[in-house]
């Protein structure tokens, strides 16, 4: 018994959370080099925590493999006490960080949405709820993905496919893509233009880093329309100042063109099926969310249904 209890004492004056959260990462990526750049550490130093913390419970917790490492019935059995742990503190200290202070939200957009979608919402927001502030974070979907896991922000607005683990993801609203043009195209003569129309026009796009690249070019190529690149650039404003310039047409989704207020510019709908996207808020699922994110997220539901 009292052997038992000084082997208590001395697995809580070297086990910390630091452990944990590093024996969860390797846990949930099986492998140690991605881990190891989620956590930021070298994988050298990672493996050394691991190795640390098997000395230290005396028992091994991971199958080594080739490619990957495995849990052991031990392991399993701490990753199970090991994430309870790490919420429990989470929650801890963000409920004992939100009584301390006025609210405060860290919503993450990304840059064809944020400057487009934001002002109202935060308008109207802001009237509501003075007592709250929100710290808008505009970045690419990969990274909102990446910042909301590390819990560096609360809320992420962006747009789908979302492709993520231990995120929840909940849609608000589809809205159409448009295409734009410069005034006098021939294509702005018709209400409406078939997209196989632009085919071999010259186009300006977002970069690839940007989520509505791939959504236009999935578009495209499901109708079999290959359109000619000719100009990248990352802003959306900068792509429709280009299509001003005569440099190609675009397609940009319909809140740029709410937004706009240039006379030298036309916006069209496709014929037939119109591209789309669906914009969703996204936030991690078991990390406590505060009275202030809880009241932005219902915000959005209730703005959402009005668009």
């Amino acid at each position: 018994m009292h052997s038992t209890h000084r082997y208590g004492a001395r697995m809580r004056n070297e086990l910390n959370l630091h452990l944990l959260e590093q024996f969860v990462a390797l846990a949930r990526t099986k492998n140690f080099t991605r881990a190891a750049e989620e956590l930021n550490l070298s994988q050298s130093a990672l493996s050394r925590a691991i190795q640390k913390l098997e000395e230290q419970l005396g028992q091994p917790l991971f199958e080594r493999k080739p490619r990957e490492v495995m849990l052991t019935d031990h392991g399993e059995l701490l990753l199970e006490r090991a994430q309870h742990i790490l919420k429990l503190m989470e929650d801890t200290f963000a409920e004992l960080s939100e009584a301390g202070r006025r609210g405060r939200i860290r919503l993450g957009a990304i840059p064809t949405i944020a400057p487009y979608f934001l002002p109202g919402l935060l308008s109207s927001f802001a009237k509501a709820h003075p007592e709250i502030s929100v710290i808008v974070q505009e970045d690419t979907t990969e990274n909102l993905i990446k910042r909301c896991s590390h819990g560096e922000i609360d809320l992420a607005i962006l747009a789908l496919p979302i492709i993520a683990k231990y995120l929840e993801v909940e849609p608000l609203f589809e809205e159409e893509l448009l295409l734009v043009l410069p005034v006098g195209h021939p294509l702005a003569a018709s209400k409406s233009v078939a997209i196989d129309s632009v085919d071999g026009y010259p186009f300006v796009m977002l970069s690839e880093a940007h989520c509505l690249s791939d959504n236009i070019a999935t578009f495209c190529r499901r109708k079999s329309v290959q359109p000619v690149t000719i100009e990248r650039t990352s802003q959306l404003t900068t792509v429709q100042e280009l299509v001003t310039l005569n440099h190609g047409v675009s397609i940009v989704p319909e809140m740029a063109r709410k937004t706009d207020t240039s006379d030298r510019r036309i916006y069209r709908s496709f014929s037939g099926e119109k591209p789309t996207r669906t914009v969703a808020m996204m936030w991690k699922s078991y990390r406590f969310q505060s009275k202030a994110v809880k009241t932005l997220m219902e915000c959005l539901r209730r703005l959402s249904k009005q668009l």
